[in-house]
């Protein structure tokens, strides 16, 4: 007996009959027409469009593997997971988010990424709405299967009334609120100083000008610099560092059952996890062009240098 073979006895009288090889192939052929059908059926060739599905697909990744993690977290009261889950979950999300969308669109995943590239002239205004639309469309998709995943748990926490403050509050599983000894003055710098560290990082990482990490371990590398900035930076504010990560979110704990107040809360906190991140990415990216990029050499001399060093050496 060959080990791995299957081996095929049939009885007389028996129903059990062996496999045809030629059925075999011809439920194969099958299965393959029926997927090219799809694939013509749904395939684009609009780059703006696969760029903004990528978007979609790559947030939702970070925001699921985030959220629901937060909301084992909560629901569980400790029992399931610790503040150090919620940050290993983002990394993880934000590696294969990155791996997910990458190829296709850069995997932004992140709207103050988005702008920032824009105003750098590395995105055009109508890829900049596809890109936003694709990363508000998945962080919402993500939250509204989390609050699907863990409605049962959440309706045993709350006895059913969803609260944004209070002893049962489960808004943050969502959405993030700053601490009640920070003021909106430090939970803005809080938000603007982690957005700096997340684009110096991610530049440090991807500048192929300088010493860029190897391609395959860039998403992995970055999931690891948001694990850092949750350890160091998540403190004050829970490190939204993302408008895509917050506002999408917030925005669907409103329509599912609490509220405005998550608007209201804490003085209108909701608008500074999206400015504040823009911001830190527009001067992050100003920093690191002022202390590193401007004084990169190229790797070859001039003309004239090489001249000079001939000359020079000839002289010896």
């Amino acid at each position: 007996m060959i080990y791995g073979a299957e081996r095929r006895i049939s009885f007389p009288g028996s129903s059990i009959q062996p496999e045809c090889p030629e059925k075999r192939g011809r439920d194969k052929k099958a299965g393959r027409t029926m997927l090219k059908k799809v694939k013509k059926v749904f395939r684009t060739n609009n780059l703006t469009i696969r760029q903004m599905l990528a978007e979609a697909l790559g947030t939702f990744i970070l925001m699921f593997f985030g959220l629901s993690s937060v909301a084992q977290v909560v629901l569980g009261k400790g029992n399931a997971g610790q503040y150090l889950s919620i940050n290993i979950a983002f990394g993880i999300g934000v590696t294969l988010g990155i791996y997910a969308a990458g190829k296709i669109s850069g995997a932004h995943l992140n709207a103050a990424i988005t702008v920032t590239q824009c105003v750098l002239g590395n995105l055009s205004l109508k890829a900049l709405i596809a890109y936003v639309i694709g990363q508000f469309l998945g962080s919402f998709l993500a939250a509204a299967t989390v609050f699907g995943l863990y409605y049962d748990a959440l309706y045993a926490y709350t006895n059913g009334s969803f609260t944004v403050k209070g002893p049962t509050a489960t808004a943050m599983i969502f959405a993030t609120y700053p601490a009640s000894n920070v003021s909106l003055q430090g939970a803005f710098f809080s938000e603007f100083i982690a957005t700096v560290m997340l684009i110096v990082g991610i530049l440090v990482i991807h500048d192929e000008k300088n010493n860029a990490a190897v391609k395959g371990a860039q998403p992995m590398l970055t999931g690891i610099l948001v694990l850092g900035i949750g350890l160091g930076m998540g403190l004050n504010t829970g490190y939204a560092i993302n408008p895509s990560r917050d506002l999408p979110p917030r925005i669907f704990t409103a329509i599912a059952g609490w509220g405005m107040e998550v608007f209201s809360a804490d003085h209108c906190w909701w608008w500074i996890p999206v400015t504040a991140p823009t911001l830190g990415s527009l001067f992050g990216v100003l920093l690191y062009k002022l202390f590193i990029e401007f004084h990169i050499q190229p790797d070859q001399e001039t003309e004239p240098e090489k001249d000079q060093a001939g000359t020079e050496a000839s002289q010896l």
